[in-house]
């Protein structure tokens, strides 16, 4: 049955929205604690500390984390995926392009793909830089995501990098999350004007609340 709901154009529509639906919760969340770099080294060093340590003494150091990962990441794949062959299949039913134009869709919708490819090379690089410290500038320091932070907002193209990913976040969610309503049933023409209001505050919301980091390293407000 598995099988039979995952070959369906609609089952992979399912996946997606609630894969999506999953990385925005976690956007949330990972946003409100990025902006305690606010408060300075000592709060924010100790929040990446707690979360560590979250369950503790039920789940081993750093468990409750893993947990949240191994999610993630088959979210993330589960959302790609399901992208990639719905894209197949829509080339596939389409092999030529119609006589008459259809309405220009939104910037949004017409970057989703591209965005998509964009945010998959960026987690790549974020999880090399603040992460593994594999491609971070200056020296890495365990222990220190405050000062790995600011060193990698020092430079000029981590701040590109990061900024132009956080802007492809937010036209990714905003045309995703009125897709995903739509896709789970939450659409309806009395709610279609709420959803897509939702959609562009979390989009505006979220773009902002992670731009304000590296613009307050930038602007010495984080140092």
């Amino acid at each position: 049955m598995a099988r039979t709901v995952w070959d369906s154009t609609v089952g992979k529509k399912t996946v997606m929205a609630v894969s999506g639906l999953i990385m925005l919760l976690y956007l949330v969340v990972h946003m409100i604690g990025n902006l305690k770099i606010f408060f300075g080294a000592g709060e924010f060093n100790h929040y990446a500390h707690w979360l560590r340590t979250v369950g503790e003494p039920f789940m081993h150091y750093e468990w409750t984390l893993w947990v949240v990962r191994v999610v993630l990441v088959v979210a993330v794949v589960a959302h790609a995926v399901s992208a990639y062959q719905l894209s197949r299949r829509d080339i596939k039913a389409r092999p030529t392009k119609y006589v008459h134009k259809k309405a220009r869709a939104s910037y949004a919708t017409r970057t989703m793909r591209w965005g998509g490819v964009i945010l998959a090379l960026f987690i790549v690089w974020h999880l090399l830089d603040l992460t593994t410290g594999t491609v971070h500038s200056g020296g890495f320091e365990h222990g220190k995501p405050y000062q790995n932070v600011v060193d990698t907002f020092s430079t000029w193209y981590g701040n590109t990098i990061y900024i132009v990913a956080m802007l492809a976040v937010g036209l990714h969610i905003r045309h995703g999350f009125w897709s995903a309503a739509q896709t789970l049933g939450a659409g309806s023409p009395t709610r279609d004007r709420a959803l897509k209001t939702t959609a562009n505050a979390l989009a505006l919301l979220l773009t902002a609340g992670f731009v304000a980091v590296p613009v307050g390293v930038m602007t010495g407000v984080v140092s």
